[in-house]
């Protein structure tokens, strides 16, 4: 029972930081746009109207979200370790193009073979890329953070050769590739838009990384070793196991969201098409607080101020830059916490002196209530 509650202590707390931080990530954002001669209350309503006001608006904020989930899981998932995976965005082009090309050149397959077949060759070598990070880190001490950034520069150019070259048909006129086979398209959820099943994936991915994580022993052993890897070592868990294990799961999460972007959205692979979706992962997962059944939520809510941003930008003359603004500040918040609580713990004790004060006052009231009795 006190494990439970010291669990439910920890997560309340958790929550608290993101909700604060998303509060004052709003209200900065509403005085940066008052200070520039816009209207906070027009804008705001402006994004909600343009991402919840409509089936259309829903179903945008929808799939702006679902990239973000796999993102923010994946780097959520190597930070379980304290593992920073900065890659994801490289390995959600190689998932993407990996998808591309087993979608597009693999025939002849049945729709129940094609289709799991192509996310998981977008899922294998995401993951691949993530233990090479984790080889690169053990055997010659380098920063998985450089490796991973050095990576996605690479992955990039990589992608972009196949795309503009070998890969390329010959009527087009831009990077891309041929178009995947129907046998290896994700479903539609709604016509003309770009929400797929995808979503469910990224949700089911999401629930079984909190399963394994939460209820495994293998989960309990990658917590002691982001808790304290010295503790680990003491008890017989391999760091480097432990590392291989989760960045592999971070690079195939990253990779499957490519590979999803092309079988539900593009139905090949495009250059550029990600929207910055591996490094706006790591804000998804800051304010979900690293916990996979949280990041549903906030990459939600990033959905809903992506989806908002280009009803704002239609219909008012606040720059859309404004929504990234908010978007980055919602990260200094989350990144700070001492500041958040620095904020809480000043009311608290504005409150305590008040509090005082009041109890002085009213001894001294006490107090000479007593002494007139005493002279009487």
């Amino acid at each position: 029972m006190k494990d439970l509650k010291r669990k439910f202590a920890a997560g309340l707390g958790s929550f608290k930081l993101s909700f604060f931080a998303l509060f004052f990530a709003l209200l900065t954002g509403a005085i940066a746009i008052a200070l520039s001669g816009y209207s906070p209350i027009e804008t705001y309503k402006a994004i909600i109207v343009g991402s919840l006001g409509s089936k259309q608006g829903i179903i945008l904020s929808l799939s702006s979200a679902t990239p973000l989930i796999f993102t923010g899981l994946a780097f959520a998932t190597a930070y379980k370790v304290k593992m920073i995976n900065i890659g994801a965005e490289g390995q959600l082009y190689l998932g993407a193009m990996a998808g591309a090309v087993v979608g597009a050149y693999i025939t002849g397959l049945p729709r129940l073979v094609h289709i799991p077949l192509t996310l998981l060759s977008g899922a294998l070598v995401g993951g691949l890329i993530g233990i090479l990070v984790v080889f690169l880190k053990v055997k010659f001490g380098a920063s998985e953070i450089i490796t991973t950034i050095m990576l996605n520069e690479i992955i990039l150019l990589f992608t972009s050769y196949l795309s503009s070259g070998p890969l390329k048909p010959e009527d087009s006129v831009i990077p891309q590739t041929h178009v995947i086979q129907e046998t290896a398209q994700l479903t539609r959820l709604a016509p003309r838009s770009q929400l797929s099943s995808a979503i469910f994936i990224a949700i089911a991915a999401a629930v079984l990384i909190h399963i394994l994580i939460k209820k495994t022993p293998l989960g309990y052993e990658i917590q002691v070793t982001g808790l304290n890897r010295r503790a680990a070592e003491t008890a017989g868990i391999s760091i480097t196991k432990m590392y291989l294990i989760t960045f592999f799961l971070s690079g195939a999460i990253a990779g499957l969201c490519g590979s999803s972007l092309v079988m539900g959205v593009n139905r090949r692979f495009v250059e550029g098409i990600s929207a910055n979706y591996g490094y706006s992962g790591i804000s998804v997962a800051a304010l979900g607080a690293y916990n996979p059944l949280s990041i549903i939520f906030s990459a939600t809510l990033f959905g809903i101020l992506k989806s908002g941003a280009i009803t704002l930008n239609r219909t008012t003359a606040v720059p859309i830059e404004f929504v990234d603004a908010i978007q980055a500040v919602v990260v200094a918040y989350v990144a700070a916490p001492r500041l958040i609580e620095a904020v809480l713990s000043l009311k608290n004790k504005i409150g305590l002196k008040k509090e005082k004060s009041l109890n002085r006052q009213q001894n001294l009231a006490e107090g000479e209530v007593i002494k007139d009795d005493g002279n009487i």
